[in-house]
């Protein structure tokens, strides 16, 4: 399987960024990690060997991308507003560096963007801000609404970055007309205190006629060992 390591200074969030990238060719897939966990963690803790196969037959191409999270959502020390913004800082960089890496090397022209937990967040949050750039989201274990993180603080950057907020109030026709066309899958544990978020979600989705996947696994569901079992059966699809 091909795998390189990738460093660059990113202008978006004024340091370095570092990614890996795994596979030859395929639909790119920008994998986001859990809260707090390092760009390696996906295959560290098993996410890449669970889709060896597609990798190594070139239906994927993964490039698993780093987060900001301590200087963003989970800054505690930091007012509010700052952790807003750096996460819009976050979203210029996906957007601005990391797609057109990806564009760079593969050629392809479907993309995924994915995550477990956190990342499911970072994932969801960026296809429905940009769906005119994402044909797939595949979110599992997510948590979709970020107000816990702002200690009742509210501004431009806290809205456009919390996708229960948005998208209950969008009402732009091209950018509705872009979010159905997009390709929608979560999976959560019918045990997990997230559960009731992602059913939010979904009810969101449905009421405005965007049409997705709602999977709700047995027990809490929120580790490793089972996004490691959701990727192959979802990333594709929704089987």
């Amino acid at each position: 399987m091909h795998r390189s390591y990738h460093r660059w200074f990113s202008p978006s969030l004024g340091r370095d960024m570092e990614l890996l990238v795994f596979g030859h060719a395929g639909a790119r897939v920008i994998a986001f990690p859990p809260s707090k966990h390092p760009f390696y963690d996906w295959e560290n803790r098993g996410l890449i060997a669970s889709l060896a196969w597609p990798l190594e037959q070139g239906h994927f191409q993964i490039v698993c991308i780093d987060q900001v999270d301590l200087e963003s959502w989970y800054g505690w020390w930091l007012h509010p507003a700052q952790r807003a913004r750096r996460q819009t800082h976050y979203d210029r960089y996906v957007r601005e560096e990391v797609i057109p890496f990806t564009q760079s090397i593969n050629s392809h022209p479907f993309l995924i963007v994915t995550g477990p937990s956190f990342g499911a967040y970072h994932a969801v949050n960026f296809a429905l801000r940009h769906p005119h750039l994402v044909n797939r989201v595949l979110g599992m274990s997510g948590i979709y609404d970020i107000k816990r993180f702002t200690d009742g603080y509210y501004d431009e950057n806290v809205y456009f970055n919390n996708p229960v907020d948005f998208l209950a109030n969008e009402q732009d026709p091209g950018r509705l007309e872009a979010m159905r066309r997009l390709d929608i899958i979560l999976a959560v544990g019918r045990e997990d205190p997230l559960l009731g978020g992602n059913q939010h979600l979904s009810t969101l989705l449905w009421q405005k006629n965007i049409w997705h996947a709602l999977r709700i696994w047995d027990g809490f569901a929120h580790d490793w060992p089972v996004w490691a079992r959701m990727l192959p059966l979802y990333l594709g699809g929704h089987d």
